[in-house]
């Protein structure tokens, strides 16, 4: 896959997995998991460029005895991420015409 188009799609997962409530690495790898292969070593560097760019906030909070690092979207990160799902309509627009065409090949 295209490394900017993986990129994109890796913004628009992440940001869709705290858009209801902050979560923190680990757990946002098990939303992710069942459907994007992730790991921490690639979670990580997107959720850096995300907070970098104002999509994202984090704070600490100790959890049993460690701090634990929580994300939240900011209103930036909301609105970015409903520009990636009108992207997101626009693909699979293509994608329906291309798979219609010769995605039988």
């Amino acid at each position: 896959m295209d490394s900017q188009l993986k990129k994109g799609l890796l913004d628009g997962c992440v940001l869709t997995a705290i858009c209801e409530e902050e979560s923190y690495g680990y757990k946002i790898i098990g939303q992710l998991s069942p459907y994007i292969e992730i790991s921490e070593s690639t979670l990580y560097p997107v959720l850096r460029r995300l907070e970098a760019s104002g999509a994202v906030r984090t704070h600490n909070r100790e959890y049993n005895g460690r701090l634990r690092k929580y994300y939240s979207i900011t209103e930036k990160g909301k609105t970015q991420l409903r520009e990636f799902y009108r992207d997101m309509e626009e693909i699979m627009t293509i994608y329906r015409y291309l798979n219609s065409r010769g995605g039988k090949l």
